[in-house]
């Protein structure tokens, strides 16, 4: 085998090698049925079990027993920018929005299109260096849902704790943070996340919804975009991304082989403080998007003194063969995102390069 990159991508991102490896043994002919999972039925039983055992495997690593319905859908998590406000924005209600980075912006543009959405808490005008406090966040009594993103991938923010919003439902969306580290799921009315980070690659998206937010079906919306139809046809109602919900069941079954969230979030964090360390004692040659208190450990997000010296970083981190260090497109800048199956290896390597390149460039 060629020598694997370290994978840096903010997604599609990196997944576990033995994952990649498993679905290379049974992707011509899974487990000797004589056919490929791209080929077979999602009416069939060797499906069903795997349909039915992913949703098992994420509310049990969630910390769900019961009471929440596990939901597989397309569109990716924007799609859910929109589907959220359709599926419970009443007439005479509003949608509350906690706006910390690019990804709750949108979510709440999309909330006005179709109703009347408010802003609870902003911290655009910091230009999102840290996070709302719970005192910063108002919510409106007339809410229908709170809407927030608990980890800003092209910020490199993530927050340390889960808003009270009282009796109004809390919806979460956790794209690039979810099941990297402990969180009390309990709190939150609606969970959701595009699977092209922790989960798996690309192609599907995880929904995970309590079961009172199901309780009336709202006829007013076509039926693809209602929650409650994927919800009484156990995601089934139209033929669903089969191969990359199978790639999630591996990618939920190696997290949970390697100690559960709780062994994720202690790896994560071993992770990125080497390279918060380097940024840290740099002197400021590298400098940190994010405030301390704010700071993910899934996205990894810095500048260097000029443009030019960035550009170079990531030409050079190229020949290194390391892949996807450049910031989003909108920020610029540099983003490293150690997701779960980014290895602790890949972060020493990427903090021995920061230390090499400043020792030369500073």
């Amino acid at each position: 085998m060629s020598k694997r990159a370290y994978n840096f991508n903010p997604g599609p991102a990196a997944l576990p090698l033995e994952v990649l490896q498993q679905a290379q043994e049974e992707f011509v002919d899974y487990k000797g049925i004589g056919m490929s999972l791209m080929e077979i039925s999602h009416r069939s039983k060797e499906y069903e079990q795997i349909n039915a055992e992913t949703q098992e495997l994420m509310l049990d690593l969630l910390g769900l027993d019961s009471g929440y319905q596990v939901l597989f859908l397309g569109g990716g998590a924007s799609t859910q920018f929109a589907t959220i406000p359709l599926n419970f924005l009443k007439p005479g209600k509003v949608g509350s929005y906690i706006i910390t980075g690019s990804f709750s912006d949108k979510a709440y543009q999309e909330g006005k299109v179709v109703g009347e959405a408010v802003i609870a808490a902003s911290n655009k005008a910091e230009k999102w260096r840290s996070l709302p406090a719970q005192s910063d966040i108002q919510v409106d009594p007339n809410s229908a849902y709170v809407h927030m993103t608990t980890n800003n991938t092209i910020e490199g923010s993530q927050f340390s704790y889960v808003p009270d919003t009282g009796n109004v439902p809390l919806i979460g969306d956790m794209t690039s943070g979810i099941l990297s580290r402990p969180i009390d799921a309990k709190k939150f009315a609606m969970i959701y996340a595009g699977a092209q980070k922790n989960l798996g690659p690309s192609g599907v998206t995880v929904a995970v919804i309590r079961d009172d937010m199901l309780t009336e079906e709202p006829k007013h919306i076509p039926t693809m975009l209602r929650y409650t139809t994927h919800a009484s046809n156990s995601s089934l109602y139209n033929t669903p991304p089969v191969h990359s919900i199978y790639m999630m069941n591996l990618v939920l079954k190696w997290v949970k082989e390697n100690g559960g969230v709780a062994a994720m979030e202690q790896r994560n964090m071993e992770k990125s403080k080497l390279i918060y360390d380097v940024i840290d004692t740099s002197g400021g040659f590298y400098e940190g998007n994010i405030d301390p208190d704010s700071r993910s450990i899934m996205n990894i997000t810095f500048r260097l003194p000029s443009e030019e010296l960035e550009k170079q970083f990531v030409k050079e981190s190229l020949q290194q063969n390391f892949i996807g260090l450049a910031g989003h497109r909108s920020v610029g800048g540099i983003r490293a995102s150690a997701y779960n199956a980014v290895p602790y290896a890949a972060c020493k390597a990427l903090a021995n390069f920061m230390t090499y390149f400043q020792k030369r460039n500073g």
